[in-house]
């Protein structure tokens, strides 16, 4: 029981309710957050990468609720270049809840989940709003 994934379905997935008590605690916590009940999700987490990514998602879970970094800043911290902060930033498996979208370039809001423009743009947006409302 950990979570491994978290994806960002088409608008027109049909709803499904949680088929087990893991998944309901899951789907409690998403609800949560997105009514502004929580900051920071408790779910146990499992994520596979390479040892850079590792470091950069441990590190992107550092960053407060409500609070942005830059990929630069991050870059100089972990010692490599923004552009691999940014690959790992791409690569998460669990956007949410290692919270890449809090990371930003310096004069904009840099990318997310590969896109920097479109609906991947907005999302990012979006929940940084959401953050910076409670």
């Amino acid at each position: 029981d950990v979570l491994i994934k978290v994806e960002f379905l088409p608008k027109e997935t049909p709803l499904t309710p949680p088929q087990t008590p893991f998944a309901h605690k899951v789907a409690d916590e998403l609800k949560r957050y997105f009514s502004r009940q929580i900051k920071a999700f408790s779910l146990p987490i499992q994520f596979q990468g390479t040892p850079f990514q590792q470091r950069v998602w441990n590190r992107l879970q550092t960053i407060p609720f409500g609070e942005t970094a830059q990929y630069g800043t991050l870059a100089k911290e972990l010692q490599t270049s923004a552009r691999a902060i940014g690959n790992a930033c791409r690569t998460n498996p669990l956007p949410l809840v290692i919270p890449c979208h809090r990371v930003t370039a310096r004069g904009h809001l840099g990318g997310f989940m590969g896109e920097t423009r479109g609906e991947g743009i907005e999302r990012k947006r979006w929940l940084l709003a959401h953050e910076q409302t409670l």
